[in-house]
């Protein structure tokens, strides 16, 4: 027979490794015929790789996380601080700061009942993106004008929604 404190131990042990799993994952590829340095917060997983050409990242976020996920171009880091001539985050490699325009953004928000996501050209478009969750509306953007984009989207820039801990796809040059 189990005792309830054990039971009790039981149960916040459970509780505590739950908390700490990855609600959602999101698979990065790059298939641009140049290099991106992918920037994400506020889950920025350490120091994002280098993506060259056909290479993937892939990012664990945890439910409750509300965040951008963004492609950084030209370049050029020296361990962990440097400069890219687009979507810049304050030289850092991994980025405690948003990108400086332009920057297409990929934006979520994981858990609950529903996720969200959208494309983002708000703070200025730099490299062409797709986004989507495994069973929701694929978002393509080519070009600045972008309609799938907000605040472009004839639905007055709502998000899409895709069901809780979903997982996801980005694809910079898509």
């Amino acid at each position: 027979m189990v005792s309830m404190a054990t039971s009790s131990v039981f149960f916040l042990l459970l509780s505590a490794f739950s908390v700490g799993a990855n609600a959602a994952t999101f698979t990065i590829t790059n298939n641009c015929s140049f290099t991106v340095w992918p920037a994400a917060l506020p889950v920025g997983g350490g120091s994002p790789p280098q993506l060259d050409p056909s290479q993937t990242w892939t990012l664990n976020v945890p439910a409750g996380t509300t965040g951008r996920i963004w492609g950084r171009t030209g370049c050029s880091f020296n361990g962990s601080s440097g400069h890219c001539a687009t979507g810049d985050c304050a030289g850092a490699l991994s980025c405690k700061v948003s990108g400086q325009p332009p920057a297409t953004l990929a934006e979520f928000s994981i858990g609950g009942p529903k996720d969200f996501y959208d494309i983002a050209v708000i703070d200025g478009y730099n490299v062409a993106m797709a986004f989507s969750c495994s069973v929701g509306v694929g978002l393509v953007c080519r070009e600045p004008s972008c309609p799938d984009a907000y605040p472009n989207n004839p639905d007055g820039g709502r998000p899409n929604s895709c069901p809780g801990n979903s997982n996801y796809q980005l694809t910079f040059c898509p």
